[in-house]
């Protein structure tokens, strides 16, 4: 039996554990049961879980660095491919995780080795602010081999992609309004033309035949005057 201020407090039964468990308003749990006899421990069971799970939680934050990623070289490398491998070995590095660097050597490529050790020194170079090499790169079999550790997050770089992604605004110059988004015109609604009524025309009697009635005057003003 563990008390509630870890202190042994020897072997007892279960009643009396209980018992004891009771008086003081704790809980018992069995902590070892495994053990013999088993290993019980006076204590809050709410603030045992919390305990619990924080310890946990504090655990998976050095899992990453238990991971280790591999990036294999070869001695004539492109500079293009030199670049996206030391981008990949970044992200690794930012995210707690240990690379294990191999430079291959083929065929007549052993007796040339030197070139093979530029190009680690100089991928140990780009990625010296992310991480540092556990032991100098060494030659082993037809190949160079170097293991790198991710820097404390203190003494770390900043995240290139994530300084990439995040895209400051523009400053505006002082003194001049935020331009207003031009608004499309819209097309005048179409004009409804009415529909054509046909019309009765009255025609003038014609001129001969005003002359005719009238005397021979055309126009006569006296035409519709009524004489009483």
């Amino acid at each position: 039996m563990i008390g509630d201020e870890s202190k042994q407090l020897g072997i007892m039964g279960l009643g009396d554990a209980l018992n004891l468990a009771r008086a003081k308003g704790v809980d018992l749990v069995e902590i070892a049961p495994n053990a013999s006899p088993p290993v019980c421990r006076l204590v809050d069971f709410g603030k045992f879980r919390y305990e619990q799970a924080k310890r946990e939680k504090e655990s998976k934050k050095h899992q990453h660095a238990n991971r280790v990623k591999e990036v294999q070289l070869s001695p004539k490398i492109d500079p293009h491919d030199l670049a996206v491998k030391t981008e990949h070995a970044i992200g690794f590095l930012c995210e707690d995780m240990k690379i294990k660097v191999t430079l291959k050597f083929r065929g007549r490529e052993m007796a040339h080795t030197e070139f093979g050790f530029q190009v680690i020194q100089k991928f140990l170079a780009n990625v010296a602010p992310f991480g540092h090499p556990d032991f100098e790169p060494k030659l082993i079999g037809k190949g160079i081999n170097v293991m790198i550790t991710p820097l404390p997050r203190s003494q770390r770089a900043k995240n290139p992609h994530q300084a990439e992604g995040a895209e400051e605004p523009t400053p505006r110059p002082e003194g001049n309004p935020p331009a207003s988004p031009a608004v499309p015109e819209r097309a005048a609604p179409p004009v409804e033309r009415p529909l054509a009524v046909p019309v009765a025309i009255n025609r003038s009697p014609n001129p001969q035949d005003a002359e005719t009635n009238t005397g021979g005057f055309a126009n006569n003003p006296f035409a519709q005057l009524e004489i009483k």
